[in-house]
């Protein structure tokens, strides 16, 4: 490990004179000069009412700094902010920053085996902090969750969480839940048993694990074969930070796709990959869980974020969770029981008719069949799934989620399962992209219905696809970012474009708002990477360059 420090001790000094207590955390966006959560609040619903930047104003929308990551391996995190300061990771570094001028206060950075990227499925990246009681809290990619003196960036704690040569990494923002801290593993495309941690915040000291795949005698295992191993070796990664009810004293975490994809190796339902689990972050009780797609055998995992918010169902408020879930169907479940509210399709789905609204299972068609049967099969969605891990937004106003989704499917097929390796690919299909049509789009940017997976509207996207996450204002906007550098806002009522700004790289990352000494700033972090970037890297390369940064924005003066 090593620290590198600038000076900046008045600000610092201001930064240490309170820290971060839980019932902060409770009333994330109450302040709005402070970001303290992932996903701006415990209900991970990315909106913030601030509205001084709007439909009318958004045209002086201009850059007011933009500060350098020094990294080409992609930029995915979302900040935190806090008192003034600015807290952003990447794979490499964590990054404290003045919101005021952009100058970094400190820089502590990693140094994690080279080889380690070859563990990594998707992309080399991290998706951000946590912050408590003045210490800033993150994960690395060799398998780590750490503690930094979020006054200087001196390291406080460091634990292990596994080996990552075995094929164990971590890019998850960590959650601070009930006093403790709880981070999700990654690596099911490498054959891991999964799992979800709780730290003692203060020591880094473990309190408990709860893994995803039951073992021998516990329940759930019931749903694994049981005349061989395969759940020892079953997956379910949890990468995606869960979202926290206080009232209920629950968290929801989503959990992801079972190994190895090839199916024919573990008849079951697989629990509780592909699901929804409900924990007491004191403990990592299960409370309940909700299965999307039992016995996956098409990548759809269940980690993508789990929306909290109170709809109107049948005439009276409910307490829900919502999750445009990546199978193609958009789910709304109780949040106290994990009851079925609604499930609806939101893009071409091919591999099942409906979600029976008695049993909450996928009704699966003759596409499902021939996968399992081990046939080439045009299957819709992609092992990418109707939306990917770029998070949506959700607008408590008007109800609507708004939401980068994909229109692609592919050519699929199962193969024959080798003997599990160590560390090595655990996955045995064949995944070839079907011949474009050239009216069809790639994705869209759309705002949603929640309850009937009705569009209010659709952008569709016909160049690239959009892998940034949304941001929900009260100004009635919309912003994300495009893997062409834009980074851009719509009319939330339309979803048209209202203005872009080119930032340099391309933009995966999670953009937010706050206000320091009353103006609003919108901030994103620029540099492309990640999944799509391995994807459409020979379309992309010569169009746009690597290398991160920081980029914030605010109005120009009348």
């Amino acid at each position: 490990m090593k620290s590198i420090f600038t000076a900046s001790v008045l600000l610092l000094g201001v930064t240490a004179a309170s820290a971060q207590t839980l019932d902060d955390l409770k009333s994330d966006g109450r302040n709005t000069d402070d970001i303290l959560t992932y996903g701006m609040g415990y209900h991970l619903q990315r909106y913030s009412p601030l509205d001084q930047i709007n439909k009318k104003s958004v045209g002086r929308l201009v850059p007011v700094w933009n500060l350098s990551l020094d990294n080409n391996w992609g930029e995915q995190a979302q900040p935190i902010v806090y008192h003034g300061v600015m807290y952003v990771t990447n794979a490499r570094a964590t990054v404290a920053i003045d919101v005021a001028t952009g100058k970094q206060l400190w820089k502590h950075t990693l140094d994690w085996p080279p080889e380690t990227p070859r563990v990594v499925c998707c992309g080399v990246s991290n998706k951000g902090a946590a912050i408590y009681d003045g210490k800033v809290y993150r994960t690395t990619l060799d398998a780590h969750v750490l503690a930094l003196d979020s006054r200087d960036g001196k390291e406080i704690w460091k634990s292990k969480v596994a080996e990552w040569k075995n094929g164990y990494s971590l890019t998850v923002a960590p959650l601070i839940a009930n006093g403790v801290l709880v981070t999700g593993i990654s690596g099911a495309e490498f054959g891991i048993r999964g799992f979800i941690d709780g730290w003692d915040p203060g020591s880094g000291k473990h309190l408990w694990r709860r893994y995803t795949i039951p073992a021998r005698g516990e329940k759930g295992n019931e749903t694994w074969p049981q005349d061989n191993n395969a759940w020892e070796t079953g997956g379910g990664s949890a990468w995606i930070t869960g979202s926290y009810d206080p009232e209920l004293d629950l968290m929801y975490w989503g959990i992801g796709n079972p190994a190895p994809w090839a199916s024919q190796r573990r008849p079951g339902d697989n629990l509780y990959t592909s699901s929804v689990l409900a924990l007491r972050p004191r403990t990592g009780e299960i409370v309940w869980h909700y299965q999307f797609t039992p016995n996956d055998a098409y990548d759809y995992d269940g980690c993508w974020e789990l929306i909290l918010a109170e709809l109107n169902v049948q005439g009276r408020g409910r307490k829900v969770l919502m999750q445009l879930n990546r199978n193609g169907f958009l789910y709304v479940l109780d949040r106290a029981s994990g009851e079925l509210i609604s499930a609806k399709a939101y893009e071409k789905v091919n591999w099942a008719s409906q979600v029976d609204p008695k049993s909450g299972r996928p009704v699966e068609t003759d596409i499902a069949k021939s996968i399992r049967d081990m046939r080439a099969t045009e299957h819709w969605p992609s092992t990418r799934g109707a939306k990917n891990w770029q998070h949506a937004a959700f607008n408590p106003k008007t109800g609507l989620l708004y939401a980068n989704t994909l229109h692609e499917g592919r050519m699929y097929k199962h193969l024959e399962t080798q003997p599990y390796a160590v560390g090595q690919r655990y996955q045995f299909i064949e995944n070839l992209p079907l011949a474009r049509v050239p009216e069809e789009p790639l994705g869209h940017i759309e705002a949603i219905d929640p309850l009937t997976a009705a569009k209010k509207w659709r952008v569709p996207l016909m160049d690239f696809q959009v892998w940034s996450a949304m941001l929900a204002t009260g100004g009635g906007l919309l912003f994300t970012g495009k893997e062409t550098g834009e980074f851009i806002a719509l009319d939330a009522d339309t979803g048209k474009q209202l203005w872009q700004f080119q930032t340099g790289s391309g933009i995966n990352a999670q953009p937010v708002t706050y206000t320091h000494k009353g103006r609003q700033y919108v901030t994103v972090l620029s540099g492309i990477g990640g999944l799509y970037w391995n994807i459409a890297r020979e379309q992309l390369k010569d169009k746009v360059p690597q290398g991160g940064s920081v980029c914030t924005f605010a109005l120009m003066p009348d």
